[in-house]
């Protein structure tokens, strides 16, 4: 028994002994944040994207770099400080209340070409001078989208386009769509929701100001209730656009965004350069080099719409 406690006490003494080494091997392994309004789990499509950009620059996590996910929770991550030697890339998104930033404001960083050198914008402060990453241009694509949902739904003359007031770049997104629905013949009505309830009732307002189709701003909280848009479009028979594909792999009408898979995978390849040395003051903005326009022509079928030939023609994605 004597022995046995012995042992006991050789084998708990080794494990003491080397786990400060395996602290200190963790504590020198470079360390990401990653900050995102979704968990990974939610967005399989971001951190696979992210890891093979890492990859692409020679870094994989828990091997050569440890990454921290916030997991929709933005207070699970430290604020940056310039003491620190490991890299933090951050996805920064528009939130109200929190400071953050948005490279898909224009407003944001005038010099694409050294962020550093240019102006921050008012939610950038803290960091000017160190921010760069990639714009997926989401609010830049609303008009576009308003193009496409014009060209699927011909007739409607009067389209709805709903953002979320909420959204510190809420105003940006309603004037970015005047112009391009002038030039279209169109009429656009704006309506507002940051709540599920008020989804419902800008859905009733629809109907009774006879609008023809329903245009969403690129919001988070719009987004992650695409479940409830679909529901809610399939019952009044609205014809809607998204602005990501994931609604209309689960039954809505039409997308157009840029790719999210390869945006992280270009977002993943700079935060490994960073890792080596570069400077994120001299790396450009990026911008996106794939976009994806995906069609749900059951969905259309069930509004009674025919989708033009030369449409689909483009579709990247079409769902039967």
């Amino acid at each position: 028994m004597p022995a046995l406690r012995r042992r006991e006490f050789i084998t708990l003494l080794g494990g003491a002994a080397t786990w400060p080494l395996r602290a200190r091997a963790q504590q020198q392994m470079p360390v990401i944040g990653f900050l995102h309004s979704t968990s990974p789990d939610a967005t399989p499509w971001s951190p696979a994207g992210f890891h093979r950009g890492l990859a692409e620059t020679g870094y994989v996590e828990g091997r050569n770099v440890a990454v921290r996910w916030a997991e929709g929770r933005y207070d699970q991550l430290p604020v940056p400080s310039p003491r620190r030697r490991d890299c933090r890339g951050w996805h920064l998104s528009p939130r109200p209340r929190r400071k953050g930033g948005n490279l898909d404001d224009p407003s944001c960083l005038p010099d694409w070409e050294r962020p550093g050198q240019g102006r921050s914008c008012r939610q950038l402060e803290s960091a000017s001078g160190n921010v760069t990453g990639l714009s997926r241009l989401s609010f830049a694509l609303a008009p576009k989208r308003l193009e496409l949902l014009h060209e699927l739904v011909p007739k409607a003359t009067v389209i709805a386009f709903l953002v979320n007031p909420a959204n510190p770049v809420a105003a940006s997104q309603i004037q970015e769509i005047r112009e391009p629905a002038r030039s279209l013949g169109l009429q656009v009505r704006v309506l507002e929701a940051s709540s599920e309830g008020q989804i419902e009732i800008a859905f009733e307002t629809l109907m009774q100001q006879h609008v023809g189709a329903l245009l969403l701003a690129n919001d988070t909280f719009l987004h992650g209730r695409r479940e409830l848009f679909i529901a809610l479009a399939a019952r009044h028979a609205i014809p809607v656009m998204y602005p990501a594909r994931q609604a209309v792999a689960a039954g809505g009408l039409m997308s157009y965004d840029a790719s999210a898979e390869d945006s992280f995978r270009q977002v993943g390849t700079y935060v490994g350069r960073i890792l080596k040395g570069e400077k994120s003051a001299d790396l450009p903005v990026l911008q996106p080099t794939k976009f994806e326009l995906a069609i749900n022509v059951k969905s259309a079928k069930a509004l009674g719409l025919e989708v033009p030939p030369m449409l689909l023609a483009r579709a990247d994605e079409v769902i039967e």
